[in-house]
């Protein structure tokens, strides 16, 4: 059965960390119709001015962010002492779990392009580990389509039996697919899967609707979705992931189940006990 869209959203500009202008488009409102992916951060400018003063020392706790720089950089520091840059390309994957501090710094680039999701943790994995993992290029697999319609980059999770980096919580197949003009790409799915779309350049038509750049959309259930290009390329993100249907109590940088935990979070960061593993700077 092929699965059709069932809302798309733009989401709306604003500004975060020190400044740092970008796209909203999912956030707190869109929670349950995209589930698990709590929110997607859009980024594109060439200007400098726009990014470059980034995301200061901040909390997490209760989620995994996923950041994919595809034009431009990204320098990340944390309470763990990780300190690491992507560049074009390249994905980072943060696990804040139980609780870790870092800051994300944009150096200045020709053109800072790309998207940071926040993807949920299950209930049971609130307080995991914190960890930091960044996927560079010569990990990431790039595999040509059929007919020269154009090419699909596995950035994360599993693609026709190859494997690049695994969640070791929610499981996320996260792809960076690039169509030629008037080319199609038939996406196998499983049936029960979360399937969100996210179209970063171009336009494309996604299950029979026009769909503009900077779109997210979410799908019905179904064994595949057929993606097309117009007369122009699109570069579309494809991630799919399995509907976890927990509560979500959700308070700036954390996200928890119940309005008792994310009190208590909140209480740690101000007593300077939130920190349970690593160091603070």
């Amino acid at each position: 059965m092929e699965r059709k869209i069932k809302k798309q959203v733009r989401g709306y500009r604003t500004q975060d960390g020190a400044g740092v202008k970008l796209v909203r488009v999912l956030s707190g409102a869109t929670v349950e119709d995209f589930d698990p992916i709590l929110m997607l951060d859009s980024f594109d400018s060439t200007n400098p001015a726009d990014y470059a003063a980034g995301f200061p020392l901040h909390p997490h706790r209760g989620i995994e962010t996923i950041s994919y720089v595809y034009r431009g950089q990204m320098t990340h520091r944390d309470s763990l002492c990780h300190e690491d840059t992507i560049g074009d390309g390249e994905v980072q994957w943060m696990t804040a779990g139980s609780g870790i501090m870092h800051e994300e710094m944009l150096p200045a680039s020709e053109r800072m392009l790309g998207v940071q999701l926040w993807l949920n943790l299950p209930a049971k994995n609130k307080m995991t580990h914190p960890a930091y993992h960044s996927v560079k290029n010569n990990e990431i697999e790039e595999f040509e389509l059929d007919d020269k319609a154009g090419k699909i980059r596995l950035l994360a999770g599993e693609y026709e039996g190859h494997k690049g980096f695994m969640s070791s919580y929610l499981p996320l197949d996260y792809y960076d697919l690039h169509l030629n003009p008037g080319s199609t790409f038939v996406l196998n799915t499983e049936p029960d899967s979360s399937v969100m779309l996210f179209t970063l350049l171009g336009d494309a038509i996604i299950a029979g609707e026009r769909v503009v750049e900077k779109t997210a959309v979410n799908l019905t259930a179904g064994d595949f979705v057929k993606i097309e290009a117009t007369d122009e390329k699109a570069q579309v993100l494809i991630m799919s992931s399995r509907f976890l249907g927990e509560p979500v109590a959700w308070g700036g940088p954390i996200v928890m189940n119940t309005r008792q935990e994310l009190e208590q979070a909140f209480a740690e960061l101000r007593a300077g006990t939130f920190l349970r593993e690593g160091i603070e700077y």
